[in-house]
């Protein structure tokens, strides 16, 4: 597989999201374990997870725990070449929602579980989840930097941010912070001007539901809609491959510090996925691609799924001669 690099380490251009294997609807511990086998076989090797991916109460790491049953299985090489990245500072009570906790004891205590139920001796890239409101932002982000420092974990990044909370990460981890992960898709662009500011800093950008409007995710509910044709369609008609295949090259596309995150319950799709990193678009199937979403002159095409507005800052506005056109702003999870 096409490769990219993240903090140093070179890994596989098109990662696994591997949150679907663990939530509301997961497949049972066998087949989750044969979908993971089946993203390392297509050249798979970074994995992302969060002590937060489950769906019953008491069973955080559920994801962690399933990931490091899935390596244990595989040889030393594999085991090297995988990057395993979570994340802390959410949680799940059972009830189906999602909760924020960013206070640096806590932040501390879930890498500390995340270390151990990955069996590992530092976590390769452990990634803030999301900004607590009610915790400074330096506060939280300091807790990275204590971990870093004490060799708990080889790398930070961040997650649903913000600019100017990219740049005050920056301030606080230097080079020890090499990841931004945020929303962004073919229908959901709104998380652009983070997506260069990250290939600014020189930092890795990782698309989480990357195939928003072209699949259904976990994540959308009964009124989220996916467009029935797009330019993504007609350019994946014209190759013969998968509209979600040509989604992910697209992102690929964008920059070279992109490497997106899909989904995946079952091995067939993650090994189309991951053929999208032998995809190369030419360019008038991306400025195809980088125009509006949903084609408003077509009836049958739905708006473009939407997510809530969040807050960003204005440090680095977005360029206008940029050929792709944010639609939505971003999102978390």
């Amino acid at each position: 597989m096409r490769q990219r690099t993240l903090g140093g380490r070179s890994v596989g251009a098109i990662g696994l999201g591997a949150m679907p294997l663990s939530v509301e609807g997961r497949p049972d511990p066998d087949a989750a374990l044969t979908t993971l086998h089946a993203a390392i076989d297509a050249g798979v090797t970074l994995l992302d997870t969060a002590d937060s991916y489950h769906w019953h109460a008491g069973e955080a790491g559920h994801n962690e725990r399933l990931i490091a049953r899935a390596l244990a299985d595989r040889s030393p090489a594999d085991r090297a070449n995988v990057l395993i990245a979570t994340k802390g500072g959410r949680g799940r009570p059972g009830d189906g929602s999602w909760t924020v906790d960013g206070r640096p004891e806590h932040l501390r205590r879930a890498a500390e579980d995340s270390l151990r139920r990955l069996g590992v001796a530092a976590i390769d890239l452990y990634q803030l989840h999301k900004p607590d409101p009610l915790v400074p932002w330096a506060d939280s982000v300091g807790a990275l930097r204590e971990l870093l420092d004490a060799g708990k974990i080889r790398a930070a990044g961040i997650s649903n941010v913000d600019e100017q909370q990219i740049l005050t990460a920056r301030e606080i981890l230097g080079p020890g912070l090499v990841s931004v992960q945020n929303r962004f898709s073919p229908a959901d662009r709104g998380s652009l001007p983070q997506l260069r500011l990250a290939e600014r800093l020189g930092l890795a950008f990782l698309p989480w539901s990357p195939l928003g409007g072209l699949a259904r995710s976990v994540l959308d509910g009964p009124a989220d809609g996916v467009p029935a044709r797009t330019a993504f369609h007609r350019v994946a008609e014209a190759r013969g491959v998968s509209p979600q295949q040509v989604g992910l090259a697209w992102l690929l596309a964008l920059s070279p510090t992109v490497v997106p995150i899909p989904g995946a319950r079952r091995p067939a799709s993650i090994r189309d996925s991951a053929a999208a990193a032998g995809l190369v678009l030419d360019g008038d199937e991306l400025a195809a691609l980088n125009g509006p979403f949903a084609d408003p002159t077509d009836p049958t095409a739905p708006t473009a799924p939407t997510a809530p507005t969040a807050p960003t800052a204005a440090t680095y506005p977005a360029d206008p001669a940029d050929p792709v056109s944010p639609a939505a702003s971003a999102s978390s999870r």
